[in-house]
């Protein structure tokens, strides 16, 4: 199920639906275009990311506390 949207004629606000065509009208993708729900790659880009070191939980403490506004919150157990 995708979110589509089709535009009110008497305001011009957009109307979001799930219907592929609403009251004979058929509706657009809200999606951005480089967006997609179904991401087919998202588990290639976690690999990717954990082989070289680049996934949050791989990255050091001082780069976290950096990032973090509350360095408290970076504390390992």
């Amino acid at each position: 199920m995708h979110l589509m949207y089709t535009e009110d004629p008497a305001t011009g606000k957009r109307i979001y639906t799930l219907k592929k065509v609403l009251d004979g009208v058929v509706t657009k993708s809200a999606h951005p275009a480089r967006f997609s729900p179904d991401d087919k790659y998202s588990r290639h880009r976690v690999t990717l990311k954990k082989r070289y070191g680049l996934l949050l939980t791989q990255q050091s403490m001082k780069y976290n506390a950096i990032s973090s506004r509350d360095p408290e919150a970076n504390i390992r157990l």
